[in-house]
């Protein structure tokens, strides 16, 4: 590692030979592979120091100035500093920093709402939804009724896209259902979700509003998604995808709730947070609000749609044919009806392009084998990937996959994958230091 960004710790791995070595061949996947699924990205140095720092090491549960052990002085300024960064980044009145995971924050909020048996009006796990949308796999349907929206049919005019939020099916179910809750909000939605509707329907069922904010959370911050602080009652992120901030999760909400919330959390669902995160997001916060991230939001959104239109021109059909946001989903039928997504996301790890299979729209595959993948450009584009870059990367998706039977062609893509990469190293400096140190 270069030196000005050497730390106290450089070294103390060569004691553990065996995990040095998984770490730095985990850097080397991550630098020498494009990195395409959805909800990954690449922190900051500054986010990787705050979550390997001495914070790990001290209990703090409780919140600031309401713990239950001692020597959380400045742990109490840590956490302090990321809720007030969190606030000020998202207009809200009030933010909790502690949830472990977007899951966890999820959980947090029905707890504080509702009661057990509750119903819950949420988005359909295979039109694009969460598990923690009432999955029958989530423990948030065994404590909760939950019943699911989906979307609109596919479309053949091309100004009305199809395979959207239904908000007619919306509106009919909170009508006849009466939910206690009404979330929007998804793992696997490539367009824009606006919060108003969604407002204006709980209102009229006298529901509140929650929205999960976990892949747009980003977006929202460098202002290219409309903010749903001040419409919605809660939102609920992840810090980690479009945030480019570390694993975990976060709520903000109106003051009136904060109580609730909080208490939800601690000791609701958890114990000690985990502080080093939590000034790992302090970090995160502070860097999504600058004119850099702006900008880095509005280029993840462009590289996306020059994704997305390249990969429609070799043959690809896209749910909903296009995307908003900062991520492609692909129907691999049209392309080629035998070839499941499973099968994609194989061949094209061996490739080295990274991405996940997806559920399309009423798929006739199992979630295990879909018949769908899902796309994101969160990573390459912290890497300094452009639209040029996603181009060439759409083309060699295709060949791959139409050549997938082929490993002397799927050896010849790698090794284009990699002499792109080598030109957007994500961390130059640790790979430099590695290449010292080995």
């Amino acid at each position: 590692m270069s030196p000005e960004n050497a730390t106290p710790f450089d070294g103390w791995l060569e004691e553990d030979p065996e995990v040095a070595r998984l770490l730095g061949e985990e850097l080397d996947r991550q630098s020498t592979t494009l990195q395409l699924i959805a909800s990954e990205n690449f922190t900051s140095p500054a986010v990787l120091a705050a979550s390997g720092s001495v914070l790990t090491n001290k209990y703090a549960e409780g919140y600031p100035g309401r713990r239950y052990y001692g020597g959380n002085q400045i742990i109490d300024e840590v956490e302090d500093l990321a809720r007030e960064r969190a606030k000020s980044l998202f207009g809200a009145e009030h933010a909790n920093v502690q949830p472990h995971a977007g899951a966890n924050a999820n959980l947090g909020v029905y707890q504080a709402l509702l009661e057990p048996g509750d119903t819950v009006l949420a988005m359909r796990l295979d039109h694009g939804g969460h598990l923690t949308h009432g999955s029958p796999a989530s423990i948030t349907s065994k404590v909760w009724h939950f019943v699911s929206y989906g979307l609109t049919g596919a479309s053949e005019d091309p100004d009305t896209p199809g395979e959207v939020i239904d908000l007619d099916q919306v509106a009919h179910l909170a009508k006849t259902e009466r939910p206690k809750l009404i979330v929007a909000g998804a793992t696997a939605y490539a367009r824009t979700i606006d919060p108003v509707p969604f407002r204006e329907i709980a209102d009229e069922v006298g529901a509140y509003f929650m929205f999960d904010g976990a892949h747009p959370a980003g977006l929202i911050a460098g202002g290219v998604h409309p903010s749903p602080v001040g419409i919605a009652d809660v939102m609920t992120f992840t810090t980690h995808k479009t945030l480019r901030g570390p694993r975990g999760g976060a709520i903000v909400c109106r003051a009136d709730l904060a109580k609730r919330i909080d208490s939800a959390i601690f000791p609701g669902l958890q114990g000690g947070p985990l502080e080093h995160v939590v000034a790992a997001k302090a970090v995160a916060f502070a860097e999504a609000a600058t004119p850099d991230f702006r900008r880095y939001a509005a280029q993840v959104v462009a590289n996306a749609k020059a994704l997305a239109t390249s990969l429609k021109a070799a043959g690809f059909r896209l749910v909903s044919g296009g995307t908003d946001n900062h991520m492609v989903l692909v129907d691999l039928r049209p392309f080629d009806a035998e070839l499941t997504g499973k099968e994609a996301q194989e061949v094209l790890d061996r490739a080295g392009i990274t991405c996940n299979r997806n559920t399309i729209p009423d798929d006739p595959r199992s979630a295990f084998i879909t018949s769908g993948l899902r796309l994101g450009t969160p990573a390459e584009t912290t890497a300094g990937m452009g639209t040029a870059e996603m181009a060439t990367i759409a083309e060699l998706i295709s060949r791959t996959l139409s050549q997938r039977s082929d490993e002397s062609a799927i050896a010849a893509v790698r090794a284009e994958v990699a002499e792109l990469c080598a030109a957007f190293p994500p961390y130059p400096s640790l790979m430099a230091g590695a290449a010292g140190r080995g």
